[in-house]
């Protein structure tokens, strides 16, 4: 049979119709079902030709039947109408949705009646309604971590405009700690979600440490003392005698965990007693299973919330946020930590009496040898004549954060050059030495990461020089960009002196190279120039370079001149500052051994070193400039 039999003989009909994936109906206007194909038994479960005979409306939801008829009644004067949604009954008692398209055979065979083509959209229903909920959860996310990001940044902003009204030293004491406690609720919010962020993405990994919980506990209710003291509470621990083992696992996320957990403890509980409880739950050949108590007699939960509170962005609800603080985020992490741990988390609680938290944790059973040797935790010291001859580059676009990280530098007397973008940056370690480049990663021309694969392309002993990320993007990811571009560590934003200072000088080992300017190869003979960044930033524009050069040869014999006048009467300061402001001219038209001379210029000129080179030196980069002005002016 050939395919134009196939049409003609109809034998498509059974393929379309029967045995086809819609529910094909033959109605009359009245309802009254004429036909259904084998469709309708496979998705609303009735048998063979059942429906046959039957009234179309009897199986409507029922608040929706009038409005269906009305549908019915406007369809009979149209030739064809379409995704009109309706419930129907199925067979075992539920209603699914469903959505015709109706063709009238009064337009075709003058029959009063309907072809009713129709779909399961149950599925397209249900994804609708969740993505209804979500957004819903997404704007009280928005709107929560709106609300508690917008509060500390408001009190540190009031905070240090106060600390500029010259305040007595007791107020400027208590200026400084709201700020910093505002900025720790800041951290807490950020690393919430990132946390959420790498639950989710399932990048998190689990350590396999040992520990013991009887050295872990009292140290992390300790964190939480004083907040119990300025409240009145009574803050509680025991830890089961059989618990005195060496336990193999992730102490730093059962940390987390518990933080969480009594940090939430201590918010909701206005007067009591907060009680955290260890005790051995079971033990099963070498595994432990921990069971781990959280009980306060705190604001507690109601009933019809309790299986919510664990959900993203949820609180039992949105005042509390509002009233208590937070991002909603908290005991979602708790409880994924703890699954992801193969462990279990419930909760006991009844409304103004408190609630109790149960986490229970499978530990493999460790021996003594097992635990890590006590590492000395006492303030890193570094070595004063060492920090002094650092020469760091800083390369951060932020003022404040540039700010912040300088004033570090400077408190430790390192040399510290600035570089707003990665372009410049380049160009810095192009033309300088240093011990150290601090990196940010999100930066304006060029980022980080441009800059670092830039500089590992370079020639010379600065493309091994040692680069730090001090980035805010924390994530696996980001952290393994930076290490995949070349960077040799990074650090995470926001980071104490202390952290800066055991990064550099503990981590990396990075003491200070000496290096003579003048030995950097400056007595070239030739002179050229090399058009291919300027052919890469501008796409091969030929017009553009053709302004570029001719910029150049208006702008540059002028500061030439100058240099001639500074260089005689032997202003080495204004010498440096003219070497500096050609620099970057010479880098755009790729004149590797004329900018060579002249960053000798600008670095003796600062520091008034080699002075009795300086003269010839600046003549001998005079001169070459001169020479090559004629050529680039036959170029045009």
């Amino acid at each position: 049979m050939t395919i134009q039999q196939y049409v003609r003989e109809g034998s498509f009909y059974e393929t379309v119709v029967e045995d086809g994936s819609d529910l094909i109906f033959i109605v009359d206007y009245l309802g009254n079902i004429i036909y259904h194909n084998s469709s309708v038994s496979d998705t609303l479960g009735y048998k063979g030709k059942s429906l046959e005979g039957k009234n179309f409306f009897n199986y409507i939801l029922p608040t929706s039947v009038h409005e269906l008829r009305n549908q019915f009644r406007q369809s009979e004067k149209k030739a064809y109408t379409e995704k009109v949604e309706f419930q129907f009954l199925c067979a075992d008692n539920s209603y699914k949705f469903l959505e015709f398209n109706a063709i009238n055979l009064k337009h075709k065979t003058n029959l009063s009646g309907f072809i009713l083509d129709c779909r399961d959209i149950t599925q397209r229903k249900r994804d609708a309604e969740e993505l209804v909920k979500l957004q819903k959860a997404k704007e009280q996310f928005l709107a929560n971590i709106s609300h508690e990001i917008r509060t500390p940044i408001n009190g540190i902003a009031g905070m240090a405009s106060l600390l500029s009204q010259n305040p007595s030293e007791e107020e400027r004491e208590t200026y400084l700690n709201a700020i910093k406690h505002s900025a720790e609720n800041l951290k807490v919010i950020i690393n919430d979600i990132l946390d959420l962020a790498a639950i989710e993405s399932g990048k998190l990994k689990f350590e396999t440490i040992a520990f013991n919980l009887k050295d872990l506990l009292p140290s992390l209710v300790g964190t939480f003392t004083y907040q119990a003291k300025e409240k009145k509470l009574s803050l509680d621990f025991s830890v089961d005698e059989k618990l005195n083992r060496i336990l193999l696992g992730d102490p730093v996320r059962l940390n987390q965990v518990l933080i969480n957990l009594i940090s939430n403890a201590v918010k909701f509980t206005h007067s009591g007693s907060i009680n955290i409880t260890c005790n051995v739950e079971r033990i099963q050949k070498d595994t432990c299973w921990v069971r781990i108590e959280v009980a306060d007699t705190g604001v507690g939960i109601p009933e019809e919330k309790l299986n919510t509170i664990f959900e993203s962005f949820s609180q039992a609800d949105a005042s509390v946020t509002r009233k208590y603080g937070g991002s909603g985020l908290g005991l979602t992490i708790v409880k994924q930590l703890v699954e992801l741990q193969d462990g279990k988390i419930t909760v006991r609680s009844e409304e103004s009496k408190g609630s109790t938290f149960i986490v229970l944790i499978p530990y493999t059973i460790g021996k003594a040898r097992s635990l890590p040797k006590i590492v000395n935790n006492t303030k890193f010291q570094h070595d004063e004549a060492l920090v002094k001859q650092l020469n760091v580059l800083l390369v951060e676009d932020n003022d404040i954060n540039r700010l912040y990280a300088k004033s570090i530098l400077k408190n430790w007397n390192c040399h510290t050059d600035i570089a707003e973008n990665g372009l410049v940056a380049i160009e810095k370690v192009k033309n300088n030495y240093y011990d150290v480049v601090l990196m940010d990663i999100q930066m304006p021309v060029m980022d980080g990461y441009e800059a670092t694969k830039a500089i590992r392309l370079m020639s010379g002993v600065m493309k091994d020089v040692p680069i730090i990320a001090i980035t805010a993007n924390a994530t696996k990811k980001d952290i393994e960009m930076c290490l995949s571009v070349g960077m040799n560590d990074y650090l995470p934003k926001p980071f104490t002196p202390d952290d800066l200072q055991r990064k550099i000088f503990e981590d990396l080992k990075i003491t200070p190279k000496q290096i003579n300017i003048s030995d950097q190869n400056i007595k070239v003979e030739s002179v050229g120039y090399d058009f291919t960044y300027l052919k890469s930033v501008s796409d091969n524009n030929e017009e553009f370079i053709k302004e570029m050069i001719q910029t150049f040869i208006q702008t540059v014999p002028a500061v030439l001149d100058e240099m001639t006048t500074s260089s005689t009467a032997k202003d080495w300061e204004k010498l440096s500052k003219l070497a500096h402001q050609i620099k970057p001219s010479l880098a755009l038209m790729g004149m590797t051994d004329l900018r060579a001379k002249v960053v000798y210029i600008e670095l003796n000129g600062k520091s008034k070193e080699n002075l009795n080179d300086l003269p010839s030196v600046t003549k001998q980069f005079i001169n070459s400039c001169k020479q090559i002005i004629p050529e680039l002016t036959k170029l045009l």
